[in-house]
């Protein structure tokens, strides 16, 4: 016999308490004393330890490297940057354990408040933006890009890069190795299956899931 259990949500509920005093002030002066490379240098350095000291260098360094990052963001062990300076972290952000964002340099990665991202998660973040309290299952990742292949007697590797915007509306959920494709909005409250492949936009408050993703019902309001 199968017995459910529910409990009350952990993280989603969390409270946003500020981060001390200190450490907002150390990650200003390496930002005023050390260059780029220098910051995610120091930002390895402490990637894959699990004190607390690790955790909040990480964090203090994503402070510094980064255009903004909230109160009571959590960066996880062997996290994976690229561009920083690019990211706008909210508040209450979780970012799980060997996360990769990859930024570019021209780019836009936005995060917004209360949002999960389990692990091992990815992120082509060319132009993202990512709405409050989105949940983010481990695995999944996202494409921001894709070579045009044009003309076809080039290698396709060698061919444009076409970038299209993509955009996670608030409340949605993305499940385990989900994959979404550039150019894609995912509306409000919508669920993406695991393991789904989603090739075009997702309406408001609906279920989607397979390869290519199709929408298998509704939610209720």
């Amino acid at each position: 016999m199968i017995i459910t259990r529910y409990v009350k949500a952990m993280h989603g509920n969390r409270e946003a308490a500020s981060d001390p005093r200190y450490e907002l002030d150390l990650a200003i002066d390496l930002r005023d004393r050390c260059n780029e490379e220098e910051l995610l240098e120091l930002f390895s350095r402490f990637a894959g330890g699990v004190g607390y000291i690790d955790a909040l260098m990480r964090r203090i360094c994503l402070r510094a490297l980064a255009k903004k990052v909230g109160v009571g963001v959590t960066v996880g062990c062997d996290v994976r940057i690229s561009h920083p300076e690019t990211f706008e972290i909210a508040d209450r952000v979780f970012i799980g354990d060997q996360t990769i964002l990859q930024g570019r340099h021209d780019g836009r990665f936005v995060i917004g408040t209360g949002t999960w991202v389990g692990p091992q998660s990815y992120f082509d973040a060319s132009d993202l933006v990512i709405e409050d309290f989105v949940g983010w299952g481990p695995g999944a990742k996202v494409l921001g890009a894709e070579h045009t292949g044009i003309p076809t007697d080039m290698p396709i590797i060698q061919t444009d890069l076409e970038i299209a915007p993509v955009r996670i509306g608030a409340g949605a959920d993305v499940g385990v190795n989900a994959v979404i494709l550039p150019g894609v909005t995912v509306g409000r409250g919508s669920i993406i299956g695991a393991g789904a492949v989603v090739t075009r936009d997702v309406p408001d408050f609906v279920k989607v899931a397979g390869i290519p993703a199709a929408i298998i019902g509704k939610r209720a309001r």
